[in-house]
């Protein structure tokens, strides 16, 4: 049993680093969510912006409007550039993050696993050693009934 004990600290240990994991993971992935909510709101201002433009060059618009208009979508593509490699990264952090908490799971269930062994080993032990003790004293039984 002490030896299940001590694998039940390691065990303790090795849930609190899976918790630390999945909030880790979760955090990654409201980041993602965030910066990925953000890109999609700059691709749409430049799909609008866009069509805006080419509302722009069918009618008579001054030259200045067009020109406002292109290094308006100029400057969506430079932050959409931005956040492309924003989104990659905290992709990259997500997919790091669920490695480690599957990784920890996977300790977690491990460790059990050996828990659980060892108590059943445990279990078969003492019933063993109490059918061994059943048995003698039955036989003690048996022997002072026949010498009576």
């Amino acid at each position: 049993m002490v030896q299940t004990m001590a694998l039940s600290k390691v065990l303790n240990l090795r849930e609190q680093e899976k918790k630390d994991a999945q909030i880790a993971y979760r955090e990654s992935m409201e980041i993602f969510e965030e910066v990925a909510t953000k890109l999609y709101t700059i691709l749409r201002k430049k799909e609008d912006a866009e069509k805006s433009y080419d509302a722009f060059l069918a009618d008579s618009i001054s030259l200045e409007k067009i020109r406002e208009q292109m290094a308006y979508i100029e400057s969506l593509n430079r932050q959409i550039v931005d956040l492309q490699a924003t989104v990659q990264k905290a992709r990259e952090s997500m997919e790091s993050k669920q490695l480690k908490l599957t990784d920890a799971h996977v300790e977690v269930k491990k460790f059990e696993s050996v828990i659980e062994h060892r108590r059943q080993a445990a279990e078969e032990l003492a019933q063993k050693v109490e059918n061994e003790s059943m048995d003698a004293i039955s036989i003690q039984q048996h022997i002072s009934y026949k010498n009576r």
